[in-house]
């Protein structure tokens, strides 16, 4: 148990592992341009992108959340998700083939740059706030996981005030982020990323030692405690763990959280070309799949740990992971499950921080339209990081005094209203050659996202106890689509021509 081990000790290695990403960020960040902050030059090792990507993607929230779903017997139980990552497979695909195209094409630093060139100045302002919206929430309920853990089983019993220990990881990602920015975060959600993954299979190695166990005798045991489902088919449209309701919000999730989303992209138009970010993009997706099981097989084997040994099930399934390895398992997997979760929380919450920033110099301060020298938009960035980091810590504050329910389904439902707009943005642009009455985009950015919220709560009356669960991520991006639609007339200026109007050399 964490009360075991010599303060010292735990203090000296967590601060090591701070040190390491302080140093990562002085070599990379020295003497970094704006460019290099945002772009990181387009020089970043495509490698290197897709295995930080990973640990971006999976987030303190699945380190967490997910586990403690896999037994529960509600959204997402046992082995249900895996559904929802193949239709993230097909998602990707859409980015490497579709998007990932476009914004090389176009040369962007800022993805939402192109609703300007399509639709005009307020279609751009609307797509980029709901990104600062969804995103600044997104990161939020992530450093809250960790803020929440840390609160609960280290920092609070010492006194600490759960307040502080917010301020504390949010300053720390600030410390590293600053100088080097996209430049930096490339290696150090590398580094993250390893460390994530190596806490969950030295726990399920952990677990199995303390049982007695072989890997065959374990997957035995979860088949037969039912936990290794992966299709549901039988329930219909009303189980929320539906295979057709879990592949389409995946491939839906994965275009708007990953091929919409700034912080995402901005890693992958860091890759010198098309080519290489494709390659990237691959890759990506094969790790993802991969650590997906992995965080899956370990909550089937907690799940198996918790039983075999009488331990009551936390009422807050999120807490069955911390429980187990600060509570149950030697000291060594207590300290390697705080350094884990640090690393999933941070790998996402620090590209996320320089995502806003990016976004807010170049969407709305307009960095590549206003003559400004280097020194003055450098200090002009600096000064917007630091006012997106206090705004983390106040949401997080927020959150922890409403929330009630788990950690992923509150992060995708909220996704599913804040991201819905993008979602009908993009696909209006990329699918019709309709213009719209620009000045009026904001009226249906604001009403979809209202209008999804009503129909879902009447949803299961009116359909016959059908619910949309992550599927409300489609019906907001259609409302948005058929407003865009109403405000459209035929006459269509050139402002964005086809995806292969260009040679492909010409956007490398």
């Amino acid at each position: 148990m964490v009360s075991t081990l010599s303060p010292v000790v735990l203090a000296a290695v967590i601060a090591a592992y701070f040190l390491l990403l302080i140093a990562i960020s002085y070599f990379t960040g020295r003497n970094a341009s704006n460019s290099q902050f945002f772009l990181a030059g387009r020089q970043s090792p495509w490698l290197l992108v897709a295995i930080g990507m990973v640990g971006a993607s999976l987030s303190g929230v699945s380190f967490i959340s997910i586990p403690g779903l896999v037994g529960a017997g509600k959204a997402n139980t046992a082995f249900s998700y895996l559904q929802m990552v193949f239709g993230y497979l097909l998602g990707y695909v859409f980015i490497a083939q579709v998007l990932l195209p476009l914004y090389y094409r176009l040369q962007l630093t800022s993805i939402y740059s192109y609703l300007e060139k399509r639709f005009g100045p307020v279609a751009y302002k609307t797509g980029a706030t709901f990104f600062l919206l969804s995103r600044s929430v997104g990161a939020a309920f992530r450093l809250y996981l960790v803020a929440l853990v840390l609160d609960g089983f280290v920092l609070g019993p010492l006194g600490i005030p759960f307040m502080a220990t917010v301020a504390v990881t949010i300053v720390l990602i600030w410390v590293y982020t600053f100088r080097g920015g996209i430049n930096t975060i490339v290696w150090t959600d590398t580094v993250q990323t390893v460390a994530m993954l190596s806490a969950m299979l030295l726990t399920v190695g952990a677990v199995l030692s303390t049982l007695d166990m072989g890997l065959s005798d374990m997957w035995t045991k979860v088949e037969t405690m039912g936990y290794g489902q992966i299709f549901f088919f039988e329930e219909g449209w009303k189980d929320p763990n539906n295979f057709f309701k879990q592949f389409i919000s995946g491939a839906l999730i994965t275009i708007v959280m990953t091929g919409l989303d700034q912080d995402m992209m901005q890693k992958n138009l860091s890759c010198k070309t098309l080519e290489e970010s494709r390659r990237n993009m691959y890759t990506f997706s094969a790790l993802l799949l991969v650590s997906n099981v992995l965080i899956l097989f370990l909550g089937a084997v907690l799940w198996v740990f918790a039983l075999e040994v009488g331990l009551t099930i936390p009422e807050q399934t999120d807490n069955l992971y911390p429980t187990i390895a600060l509570q149950n398992l030697s000291p060594f997997i207590g300290l390697v499950f705080l350094l884990g979760l640090i690393a999933a929380a941070y790998s996402s919450a620090d590209s996320a921080l320089t995502a806003l920033t990016t976004s807010f110099c170049v969407d709305f301060l307009g960095f590549e339209s206003r003559e400004r020298t280097e020194q003055e938009e450098k200090q002009t960035r600096f000064q917007v990081h630091i006012g997106f980091s206090i705004l983390l810590f106040l949401i997080v504050v927020v959150f922890q005094l409403i929330n009630d329910r788990a950690v992923i389904n509150a992060l995708f439902i909220a996704a599913g209203y804040t991201y819905g707009p993008l979602l009908g943005l993009f696909t209006f642009g990329l699918f019709t050659s309709l213009q719209v009455r620009d000045r009026w985009v904001w009226t249906v950015g604001i009403l979809s996202p209202v209008l999804s919220f009503v129909i879902d709560a009447y949803a299961p009356r009116i359909l016959g106890g059908f619910e949309f669960g992550f599927l409300i991520l489609a019906l907001n991006g259609l409302l948005t689509f058929l407003g865009l639609l109403a405000l459209s007339y035929r006459e269509y200026e050139a402002v964005a021509e086809p995806l292969d109007a260009l040679p492909e050399e010409e956007y490398h």
